[in-house]
């Protein structure tokens, strides 16, 4: 290394961002993730064993995949080369692979390509590449924010694992940012900053799982805030909401606040108010709430609230609870709008939900009663001897599709459960099977 390797070296480790200093050089101080690099993890073993084979790293941002990169490059033996997609071009790629052949002709070396945002490469460039991975030449390593399944070439994905990084949990970022205004090498430390408890919960908190976004706040509030009587930089609510740019909303997700909103949410669907109902989801999604939580209520008002006066509401919330995992934030946002003003605009019914308790209540309070004969099974051998299914009606060879048998069982035959109200598609409902008992 020359003077002015070391001198660069040196201006990195004190001029580059609070998000790059810290990034780990050893497993072991890899905050979240566990579910990858745990000790019995394969990514662990391949990584310790430096015995790495070409895979790719998918996840939201701020969630470790340029950290894990950078792991393997601090622990393995092999060549570490490093591009990024946005900016490397073919030549780029040709230079790559000239020295990796040359690494592993001369010295027997292998060499990893590590290939950030590699979905921004053309399926031209994918292709390049493709041949020397699959014969040795070099093991890549993709990062990619995009589900690699849609972005990346299926060729290339066949020879490669994926493994997905989730984003990081509010007790991992707390931790990430306790270390950062700790750590008196790589971290703030020298600068004697005090992270006050709610701060540091709401900066966890809005953060989403994005460590970078965390760090970039703390750092910023750290250089920023002058020093209190007692010398210290002191990082209150106040400087912390500041320096991620998002006000203070009162939301705690562990206490009443968070049961009130999540509350007055479901009451606005239910009382069809769409307005409220995606104020309210603003004010959750502002205040970091989990989509999936929110998508799940909106599952199961569509079922209870709105029932079979519109089928089609659960279908929407099905769907918007798949794409919202699927897409993620902020274009969730978006999703769950569409879900919760579709929910909150339908026609209301909780006959199916009443069905259900009443039947429930009625299996609890009575002696089960067994199933009329002509409905029990009688495809074994033996079941006519039984009687099993004897004098059982087709509803499809009668007019309508229907014929009047018994169905509830003996003693219950007047029992009423399902009563459908006039409401939207329940109505068409309620007229098919009054016309069929006509």
């Amino acid at each position: 290394m020359d003077l002015f390797d070391y001198m660069r070296e040196q201006n990195q480790k004190t001029e580059s961002p609070l998000a790059s200093r810290l990034r780990p050089t050893r497993l072991e101080e890899v905050v979240g993730q566990q579910h990858i690099i745990g000790k019995d993890k394969l990514l662990y073993r391949a990584i310790q064993a430096d015995k790495l084979s070409s895979i790719i790293f998918y996840g939201p941002p701020g969630t470790g995949k340029t950290t894990l990169a950078k792991v393997i490059a601090h622990t393995t033996q092999a060549e570490f080369t490093q591009i990024n997609a946005t900016a490397a071009g073919k030549k780029d790629m040709e230079e790559v692979v000239k020295q990796a052949k040359d690494n592993q002709g001369m010295y027997g070396k292998k060499t990893i390509l590590f290939i950030d945002e590699i979905h921004r490469f053309n399926k031209g460039q994918q292709d390049y590449l493709l041949p020397f991975v699959e014969d040795g030449t070099i093991t890549l390593v993709g990062a990619t924010t995009e589900n690699p399944y849609f972005e990346v070439n299926g060729a290339l994905l066949s020879r490669s694992v994926i493994f997905e990084l989730k984003p990081l949990k509010k007790q991992d970022i707390k931790t990430l940012l306790t270390r950062a205004v700790t750590d008196q090498e790589k971290g703030m430390g020298t600068y004697e900053a005090v992270l006050e408890e709610d701060a540091l919960e709401f900066l966890a908190d809005v953060a989403n799982g994005d460590a970078r976004a965390a760090l970039t706040a703390i750092e910023l509030g750290v250089l920023t805030t002058p020093r209190d009587a007692d010398g210290k930089i002191h990082i209150t609510l106040e400087v912390a909401s500041e320096c991620i740019q998002k006000r203070v909303v009162q939301y705690d997700k562990g206490g009443d606040n968070h049961y009130d909103t999540i509350s007055a949410f479901i009451k606005s669907m239910r009382g069809s108010d769409p307005d409220a109902a995606v104020y309210y989801l603003a004010k959750m999604l502002y205040a970091g709430e989990d989509i999936k939580f929110i998508a799940r209520r909106i599952m199961i008002c569509a079922s209870e609230d709105v029932g079979n006066a519109d089928p089609h509401a659960i279908m929407v919330a099905v769907s918007a609870a798949q794409a919202v995992e699927r897409v993620g934030m902020p274009e969730a946002q978006i999703i769950l709008s569409q879900a919760v003003t579709y929910v909150a605009s339908a026609p209301k019914s909780n006959a199916a939900c009443v069905a259900i308790e009443r039947a429930m209540e009625m299996i609890k309070s009575t002696k089960t009663a067994p199933v009329p004969a002509h409905l029990q099974d009688s495809h074994y051998r033996g079941a006519q001897k039984l009687g099993r299914g004897m004098g059982y009606l087709y509803a499809h060879d009668f007019p309508n599709h229907y014929v009047r048998q018994q169905y509830l069982p003996d003693g219950l035959t007047d029992a009423k459960f399902y009563e459908p109200t006039e409401n939207g598609y329940e109505k068409n409902i309620k007229s098919h099977l009054a016309f069929l008992k006509e």
